[in-house]
């Protein structure tokens, strides 16, 4: 069975214990032999961007908004609207405080929904303004596996040939692609070293579902469902004891970007009160 605990604090999900075996990241309280907290958090939201934005800025009609990476939404409160044991939803409506990086009316709902075996998470973005609003959106859970021993690797439901690996230049992305590190066009192995160049980011997928694999055990771990988003991305600390599985619906900044909001290579774009749903999904073995 599969329990999950959230917070109000970006709706983001803190546990979720599946046969009492904890499968999230538990941020800060996980350490290095020096004390050093590896990565603080669990599963955030990225909104109204995902990655970084050039110069951690934009433009929106004309004038120069300051943005973090990933956005303001998993460092929010959100107001609960339903928990039960099997059913979680937040909202985050536009305020006083994200107008300051963001002059547009919306509301993102977040909802977590629990199958004996199955977390569902689902977005949902309305704009409430009376003009255009484009954004972004993408999840970032973070999972309670140790890679650095060589003993798992990640495996496409299809082959991939048609495939692009983004290439990252401090955290934008560059013009050219980046190496195809694919083995036997579905398997992607994972080693201490796979994320010390930063995320690997992948598109032009032929599968909707990637399943993470236990090879000394051969035992799948969990299988991941992203159908929907154009981008994958896979990522770690260095030497950390988790791995990231991010479903993006956008993507950085280019290297040559405009900086101007609109003008963002992939951005959604939603029209007066109209909304916007995605949903992903993780099932555990």
């Amino acid at each position: 069975m599969l329990r999950i605990e959230t917070t109000t604090l970006g709706a983001e999900v803190i546990n979720a214990k599946f046969n009492e075996k904890e499968m999230i990241h538990q941020g800060q309280d996980v350490c290095d032999e020096k004390g050093r907290v590896y990565w603080k958090r669990h599963a955030p939201i990225l909104f109204p961007i995902v990655g970084k934005l050039k110069k951690n800025q934009t433009m929106i009609n004309g004038k120069v908004y300051e943005m973090p990476q990933h956005g303001f939404a998993r460092d929010m409160e959100f107001e609960p609207i339903t928990k039960l044991d099997n059913f979680h939803s937040y909202v985050l409506r536009s305020n006083k405080h994200t107008y300051e990086k963001f002059p547009f009316e919306f509301s993102l709902y977040v909802t977590y929904m629990i199958e004996p075996s199955k977390l569902i998470t689902q977005y949902k973005v309305i704009n409430e303004g009376d003009t255009d609003m484009p954004f972004g959106i993408g999840g970032h859970p973070a999972f309670n596996i140790d890679i650095n021993n060589g003993d798992y690797y990640l495996e496409f439901e299809q082959e991939e040939k048609k495939i692009h690996f983004l290439y990252l230049v401090d955290g934008l992305i560059g013009v050219q692609y980046g190496k195809n590190r694919l083995y036997k066009n579905k398997i992607l192995p994972l080693q201490k070293d796979t994320f010390k160049d930063d995320a690997i980011i992948m598109k032009n997928l032929t599968s909707s579902k990637i399943s993470l694999i236990n090879k000394k055990e051969n035992k799948k771990v969990l299988t991941f469902d992203f159908s929907g988003f154009p981008y994958l991305a896979i990522w770690s600390k260095p030497g950390a004891p988790f791995l990231c599985i991010e479903p993006w619906q956008t993507t950085a900044d280019m290297i040559n970007s405009t900086g101007v909001f609109k003008e963002k290579n992939g951005n959604l774009l939603l029209k007066p009160k109209e909304e916007f749903k995605c949903q992903y999904s993780v099932e555990f073995f």
